[in-house]
């Protein structure tokens, strides 16, 4: 049984990614020693309470090979001699073909180091996401001769090239991934479809049980006290931040809402520019990344969650926001998009409203609905808020992957 493993993640820690904060912490509870391994130093200056909850060391390894380069050529003359570097490098070099960028030399860089500089005892190596994270992982175990596994999420099933992805299905001893729409789609690609698994990331409920949904009567008519509009992610083209801003611009003059954004992003400034041009910037407050406690306070101060995903140019798309379970899980009325596997957790009139991301007169429908509509705020709120109580508790989504990692189950799993 795997009892020392390393994990694989882009950055650590990462204000965006509380789901795999959750994972780790639960293994380690379980029984496993973990160490956390992190392709970048992290970006964030705010962290969350779980990761001070988190015991595990943390590597990071160069991010910039050239910023070290006597670390990496230690790490390759010692690694060299290795049993694995021949096959590894093989590898490597057909993934250079198809895809010959700086990126591709780093993922080696990064797993040669890796694979010098690991700890002898570690059993298993698992990768989070299926794109650099599963490539590092990929090379480092051939390299040390060990087997790896992966978790899936959106943007790497998307946005890989099929080839790649049949390869490193192919490779890995198993994968997991958050949605049933990429868990198709996996299986479907896989060559064995019995090494693909799904079990919801979840979110932890703890946290949001015991808050109360508090349904205001705001329907918009009154200038000083606007319909409270909520929007938490990063500012990224797949978050379809400007589809929204500018059907919030379209909304009829005598409705009176303020739209809160949190997130950080590098189109934040953009989308500021397009809401001083669209002459909505006075009725928007702009937050910044924050920890999960502020969020939290801003969901309760709230009449509708908002989030209009889309699929961007390159392909990315969100699988299944965890944002949109916490609005959910508060009593929140959401509008997103019938995208990816968000269908899975909004019901269309039953638990939230669900529109065409290519046709923005429908988001612009559905938030004037909300805005104008108490009893249908918390209607949906209140079934959406149930639906997330009843099935997406993040240890039960968890302990799904247990018996993959050879833990035992510490309970009976809820169907």
């Amino acid at each position: 049984m795997p009892k020392n493993i390393a994990i694989i993640v882009k950055g650590y820690p990462r204000l965006s990614e509380t789901f795999i904060a959750q994972e780790i912490l639960e293994l380690e509870k379980s029984g496993l020693n973990i160490h956390i391994i992190s392709l970048r130093k992290p970006t964030d200056h705010k962290i969350h309470p779980i990761h001070n909850e988190i015991k595990s060391l943390v590597k990071y390894l160069p991010e910039y090979l050239y910023l070290e380069v006597s670390r990496v050529v230690k790490s390759w003359w010692k690694i060299k001699k290795c049993e694995g570097y021949r096959k590894a490098y093989l590898v490597w070099r057909k993934d250079l073909k198809s895809d010959f960028s700086f990126s591709r030399f780093r993922r080696f860089g990064q797993a040669i180091v890796l694979a010098a500089e690991l700890p002898s005892n570690i059993e298993h190596i698992h990768a989070h996401f299926l794109h650099t994270p599963a490539s590092v992982a990929q090379y480092t175990a051939i390299l040390r001769g060990l087997e790896w596994s992966c978790s899936a999420h959106a943007v790497d099933i998307w946005t890989t090239p099929e080839a790649e992805l049949k390869g490193k299905l192919m490779s890995c001893s198993w994968i997991v991934t958050c949605t049933r729409t990429n868990y198709e789609r996996l299986s479907f690609l896989a060559h064995d479809s019995s090494k693909v698994f799904l079990a919801y990331h979840g979110i932890d409920l703890n946290r949001f049980r015991n808050t109360s949904p508090n349904y205001s009567d705001r329907t918009g008519l009154k200038k000083l006290d606007p319909v409270r509009i909520l929007s938490v992610g990063r500012a990224v083209e797949k978050k379809g931040y400007v589809n929204l801003l500018e059907a919030l611009a379209a909304i009829q003059d005598n409705l009176n809402w303020h739209f809160t954004h949190v997130g950080g992003g590098p189109l934040k400034p953009k989308l500021q520019r397009l809401a001083d041009k669209l002459g909505i910037n006075n009725n928007i407050t702009w937050l910044g990344s924050q920890t999960q406690e502020a969020v939290i306070l801003e969901y309760k101060k709230t009449d509708i969650f908002v989030l209009p995903c889309i699929i961007a140019h390159n392909g990315d798309r969100d699988g299944l926001p965890n944002v949109l379970m916490e609005a959910q899980s508060i009593g929140l009325p959401c509008i997103s998009t019938n995208i990816s596997a968000i269908p899975e957790l909004i019901d269309h009139e039953k638990t939230g409203l669900l529109v065409s991301y290519e046709n923005n007169e429908m988001l612009i429908n559905a938030l004037t609905r909300f805005i104008t509509s108490p009893d249908d705020r918390s209607k949906m709120g209140l079934a959406g808020r149930l639906k997330v109580l009843n099935g997406f508790d993040f240890r039960d989504c968890i302990e799904k992957i247990f018996p993959l990692f050879d833990l035992p189950l510490k309970r009976e799993l809820k169907r």
